[in-house]
């Protein structure tokens, strides 16, 4: 079956009056929802929604819509703009029905603090690592081989406790060689003396002549330089002997050895054979730079205190605070021209032997108390481009972006140097809800706890 579209219409001689008829259409407006006709309908039926009335159709003639009896076929024109009015009136009735009014969108709900000077303690911090006052390199100091280990590494040892043994045999053999040499040049100069007590009375008498005597007295100044000489032997001897016994040289914590039994040592050079280190108490090296150094001076002068009387805290590479505090017992004489810093050192107490000679750690310094600092949350700080931004709500509720200058930090705070004032208001909480010149709801975190809501999860004023 051919689709059909009926358009019911009034002639134009039979609309109510007062209702203007469109030119020779003959048909009320499309505003008007019901059509009051005095007599009759006109039909018009076309094959197609959207053919036109005069498209040939396959295998057919021109088709034109039957007519009934008395009716008049309604022009193509008509039925087009008839159609596109009906669609029209359909369309501004349905946006006039369906639209529905606009709320506005309430400003969001963001935390504010207001700021307020504060008494901020001063410090500064380096990094650095920790020394020995003593690390002492034990060496072999004769060639030998090595006898005897006669410690636990890495346990704790006194001052002239033994180390290690060498083979001693060589060197008491020569103690021995140098002993009796020394005996013969003894026997020697008492002979030269008793010749000397022998013809120094038959020389008074000119009973013998005076150059014996003479050869007599340099005999025995002879003799006595060959016991010196000989001397000298036995106790380079004892020494070398000694120095087979290696003993620790002062007390602390020794290492590992660098030399297994029976090896030889000592040949051609000193060659280690364990390090030994002191640790209590123990010292801690930083490299301060010439601007550290001169704004920890100008701190310092304002609170009123010397350098070398701050108190020291030692931070570990944990994180953990060591106990004891320190202090300042060194500060070199000169800034190294290569690297623009002064070494610094500093003295901790280690009773417990916890700090060892290389580990890393960080001091911070005690410079007193900065009055009137400003201190805000460490959230509250925007970073972009190497540039800090706070964003600050004006009297107005309306919130901007303000550049500042931040210096140290104090747990979850930093110290801010420029850009706020005491009695500012900044965001500390929604800050991706906020546009330059943007209005705002703020409340405090008190307000914030008594809604029972953060800003994340305010809901917005219902109008």
């Amino acid at each position: 079956m051919r689709p059909t579209l009926v358009l019911s219409f009034c002639p134009p001689n039979a609309l109510s009056t007062g209702v203007a008829a469109p030119q020779q259409l003959g048909w009320a407006r499309a505003t008007d929802k019901v059509r009051h006709c005095r007599a009759g309908f006109r039909a018009c039926r076309f094959r197609g929604l959207f053919s036109p009335l005069n498209q040939r159709l396959p295998g057919s003639r021109r088709w034109k819509a039957p007519q009934p009896a008395g009716w008049k076929a309604c022009p193509t024109d008509f039925v087009a703009s008839a159609f596109l009015v009906l669609i029209g009136g359909a369309t501004f009735l349905c946006l006039n029905g369906c639209s529905k009014p606009i709320i506005a969108t309430p400003p969001p709900v963001v935390q504010v603090m207001e700021i307020s000077g504060t008494n901020m303690p001063a410090s500064a911090e380096f990094i650095g690592q920790l020394d020995s006052p003593q690390n002492v390199e034990v060496r072999a100091r004769v060639e030998a081989f090595v006898d005897k280990m006669a410690f636990v590494e890495g346990t704790d040892v006194k001052q002239d406790d033994l180390l290690f043994a060498l083979d001693d045999k060589p060197y008491q053999e020569r103690l021995l060689a140098a002993k009796g040499s020394l005996a013969e040049a003894q026997a020697a100069l008492k002979k030269y003396e008793a010749d000397v007590a022998r013809l120094t009375p038959l020389a008074a008498k000119r009973a013998v002549p005076q150059q014996d005597l003479d050869n007599a007295l340099a005999s025995v100044d002879m003799g006595k330089a060959a016991v010196l000489t000989a001397q000298a032997r036995v106790e380079s001897a004892q020494l070398d002997v000694g120095y087979c016994q290696v003993k620790a040289p002062v007390a602390g914590l020794i290492g590992a050895k660098q030399v297994n039994l029976g090896e030889l040592v000592g040949k051609g050079q000193p060659t280690l054979l364990v390090t030994l280190s002191t640790l209590d108490p123990i010292w801690f090296y930083c490299n301060v730079s010439e601007v550290e150094y001169l704004r920890a001076q100008e701190k310092t002068r304002l609170t009123g205190k010397q350098v070398q009387d701050l108190p020291v805290n030692l931070v570990l590479a944990n994180g953990a605070s060591y106990p004891d505090q320190g202090k300042f017992v060194f500060i070199d004489r000169a800034v190294d021209p290569k690297t623009g810093t002064l070494r610094v050192r500093a003295e901790f107490a280690n009773a417990t032997k916890v700090l060892r000679p290389g580990m890393f750690g960080r001091i911070k310094v005690d410079l007193g108390v900065r009055p009137d600092s400003i201190l805000v949350p460490e959230r509250s700080i925007v970073e972009l481009q190497g540039k800090s931004f706070v964003w600050v709500v004006a009297a107005d509720n309306k919130a901007s972006q303000r550049t500042v200058k931040v210096g140290d930090q104090l747990g979850s705070n930093v110290n801010v140097l420029e850009g706020l004032k005491a009695g500012d208001r900044i965001v500390v909480e929604g800050l991706q809800k906020l546009r330059e010149g943007a209005a705002v709801q703020p409340m405090t975190a008190m307000q914030m706890a008594q809604a029972g809501a953060t800003p994340a999860e305010a809901k917005p004023a219902q109008e």
